[in-house]
């Protein structure tokens, strides 16, 4: 079992499943949910994952894509896409232990800003992931 939370103690979460996958998002609308050049994410079955305190706000950043966050503190806390509805990616660092899931590739490199160096040895896509 994972948990976490925003940064106020507003909303917290619970997953009862290891996550399925885990990576970093160098994508415009990423980058800008976050207000950093990156944003760390795991990938979760729906079923396994639910708000246990706390009512999170929701913003639609695309046309099949809703983000969660703290309406009090603005902490980002998932992303769920329409195509893939037994999905719900959870932003790392909002887990309480986030050393508990490394990351293992970067996507949307095609983004990415020019200053940002990408180590770790990753795996790596310029737009969305696909099968090596």
């Amino acid at each position: 079992m994972l948990e976490g939370g925003c940064l106020c103690g507003s909303i917290r979460y619970r997953i009862d499943a290891e996550p399925t996958d885990s990576g970093v998002c160098h994508c415009r609308t990423c980058r800008k949910t976050a207000s950093a050049p990156a944003l760390p994410f795991a990938t979760v079955a729906s079923a396994a994952f639910s708000f246990t305190r706390g009512e999170p706000a929701a913003f639609r950043s695309s046309s099949s894509a809703t983000r969660r966050f703290c309406g009090r503190c603005g902490s980002p806390l998932t992303y769920h896409n329409d195509d893939s509805p037994e999905l719900v990616d959870i932003m790392t660092c909002s887990l309480d232990d986030p050393e508990r899931i490394a990351p293992r590739f970067h996507i949307w490199l095609s983004h990415k800003l020019r200053w940002e160096e990408i180590g770790l040895g990753l795996l790596q896509f310029p737009e969305r992931r696909s099968d090596p």
